[in-house]
């Protein structure tokens, strides 16, 4: 097998120890790994070592160090997908590495769940990949057109794209996303879809598919997260629907999926402005004047402050900072003229 079509570029071999073969995961299961390399699809188990490196594992699109029937270390990831972990906790779980677009998979069955695909896009943006919406279910949708253009107009800066994976409608734009080597991740709810789209695009059947319910949504069906070869020589990673989406700690991506609301920040008269009473408020005009959705400006806040909370939990530099913070505005108020001592 050609490396090359794997998505492999010779700059990669600066990381690969010596003695080794490059591999591409293309799943993980209870603790073993498929791996594909030069030599064909091989079962490995990741060395005891490469935990202590790298918390969480090999995932699904990384590059590793392969040698005997061992995968000894996993070569820099260019992009990653990830979220929180599902669950109370605050550990990053890499849900696909080293991939070119990320699509944002939602369905046009039904009305349009814009909080929803901006939470997706958020995070799409922080993992240095590019996002696309790709909208499913085209022929259960009875004015595509304009449900097309109300996600449009929400996701700003991205290509939405309408498909059908019963017609065959819209799929020819999505492989134009996917050259060969060039690797795409299906990230969405679970019943949208994503299971239908990646049997459509590899022209087999590559992922189980569930009946779809009365309401026209569709059944969980995708188990593991897995990369498939697609005809035209791209790669697909099909993912389980995800019940929990946590952003992890970039704030970066939330700045980029809502750039209408931090461009009207930037402009507000103060630059701690909380953009609730404040006088000279750009957001809050933006708001009064019907230039800017409530419901974004809340979805905006609530992300911000996710992202910062994750944050707060994981570096701890961050959490310095923020107690620092917190002392100099106490500071602040007991200097204040007439405030009781």
């Amino acid at each position: 097998m050609e490396l090359a079509a794997l998505g492999w570029t010779a700059d990669r071999a600066v990381a690969l120890p010596a003695g080794c073969l490059p591999g591409r995961v293309t799943r993980v299961d209870r603790g073993r790994l498929s791996v594909l390399t030069a030599e064909g699809e091989q079962r490995l188990r990741p060395a005891a070592a490469l935990h202590d490196a790298l918390p969480g594992g090999p995932a699904v699109g990384d590059w590793v160090a392969v040698r005997d029937e061992l995968a000894v270390a996993v070569l820099p990831r260019r992009t990653a997908f990830t979220r929180t972990a599902a669950g109370r906790t605050s550990a990053a779980q890499v849900v696909a590495a080293n991939v070119d677009v990320v699509l944002v998979v939602d369905s046009l069955a039904g009305e349009a769940r814009l909080r929803r695909v901006e939470r997706y896009l958020a995070v799409a943006w922080s993992s240095g990949a590019t996002p696309v919406v790709v909208l499913t279910k085209a022929d259960l949708c009875a004015d595509v057109g304009p449900a097309v253009a109300q996600v449009a107009d929400d996701a700003l800066g991205v290509a939405v794209l309408a498909v059908s994976s019963l017609t065959g409608d819209g799929l020819d734009a999505v492989r134009a996303l996917l050259g060969p080597g060039r690797t795409a991740a299906m990230v969405g709810p679970s019943g949208v879809g994503k299971s239908s789209l990646a049997n459509a695009l590899a022209g087999r059947r590559v992922a189980g598919t569930r009946e779809i319910r009365d309401d026209g949504r569709g059944r969980h069906a995708t188990t593991a997260r897995e990369l498939h070869l697609l005809p035209d020589g791209g790669l697909l990673v099909d993912t389980p629907g995800m019940r929990e989406l946590g952003l992890h700690d970039d704030l970066d991506g939330v700045g980029r999926a809502y750039a209408d609301v931090t461009g009207l920040a930037v402009d507000c008269r103060y630059r701690d402005c909380g953009h609730r009473t404040e006088p000279g408020c750009a957001v809050a005009a933006a708001i009064e004047e019907g230039r800017l959705d409530p419901a974004r400006f809340i979805a905006w806040r609530k992300l911000q402050g996710e992202a910062h909370r994750q944050r707060l939990r994981v570096d701890a530099r961050a959490r310095a900072d923020e107690r620092a913070k917190l002392r100099a505005l106490h500071r602040s108020r007991r200097a204040e003229p007439g405030r009781p001592r």
